[in-house]
């Protein structure tokens, strides 16, 4: 039986700083009818202003806003992922988590601290382990980034080694100048070499980029929000794209090294 394709749901909104607001419109922004919906990195609650200490919002993956992904992903019959802050060994650095639950259930801590153009997020949060994580989906499996992992196509090409069709990157794209061309160049470039379809969603503008984006394995881009505009985009990632793209460019299959 050919496996259906994966409906997908990408919501492009800003968090606040209470974290029950958050906790909230997860409920609100979810939409029904998806397989997976995607939230940004960080949604429980916003960052705040650079450098700001965030561990005094920072919560086991069991707590109330896991908790609270979870009964969405149960009330809408589908799989919801979503950032926050997790408590760590170090209780004044947290990590910085995707929580996946529903169908499928994961925990990613983000790998690469944002310690670039200015910001040290390695001085706030703790990194988690360098290990892929990845989970099956509706005859898909999807591998778990965050944000600034984007830049670093190692973490793409290990995802992809250890099985990953799809590249889920939840983000929190500080605005600025190029960054938006780095943002799309990014996305596509990890799509392309990777053969995988990529989604990503970020927070809007003005503080971050927005454009919230689906690309195929090809690298063409099937959907894409505006930077400032809170939305929804809703895509279906068909398995035999992937198959068709590493059959078109055996990229994978070449490497020599």
């Amino acid at each position: 039986m050919t496996p259906q394709a994966l409906r997908v749901a990408l919501v492009q909104h800003a968090s606040g700083l209470e974290p029950e607001d958050n906790r909230q419109l997860l409920g609100e922004l979810a939409p029904d009818g998806t397989d997976l919906v995607v939230f940004p990195e960080a949604f429980a609650r916003d960052f705040g202003q650079p450098g700001s200490d965030v561990s005094g919002h920072a919560e086991p993956v069991d707590g109330p806003f896991g908790r609270t992904v979870e009964q969405v992903a149960r009330d809408r019959g589908t799989t919801v992922v979503a950032g926050m802050f997790e408590v760590s060994d170090d209780i004044g650095r947290p990590f910085n988590t995707l929580v996946m639950r529903g169908a499928a259930s994961a925990d990613y801590r983000k790998v690469h601290l944002y310690d670039s153009f200015g910001y040290r997020e390695s001085d706030r949060l703790t990194a988690g382990p360098v290990d892929a994580v990845t989970v099956p989906l509706g005859g898909l499996m999807l591998g778990l980034m965050t944000c600034y992992d984007l830049r670093f196509p190692e973490q793409a090409r290990a995802l992809v080694d250890a099985g990953a069709d799809v590249l889920v990157v939840p983000s929190a794209w500080v605005a600025g100048e190029r960054k938006v061309d780095h943002w799309r160049t990014l996305v596509r470039a990890r799509a392309i070499e990777s053969t995988a379809w990529v989604v990503a969603v970020g927070q809007p503008g003005p503080r971050y980029a927005g454009h919230s984006m689906v690309v195929d394995p090809l690298g063409d881009v099937v959907a894409e929000a505006g930077e400032d505009e809170s939305t929804v985009l809703h895509v279906s990632l068909d398995p035999s794209t992937v198959e068709t793209a590493r059959r078109t460019n055996p990229s994978l299959a070449n490497r020599r090294r």
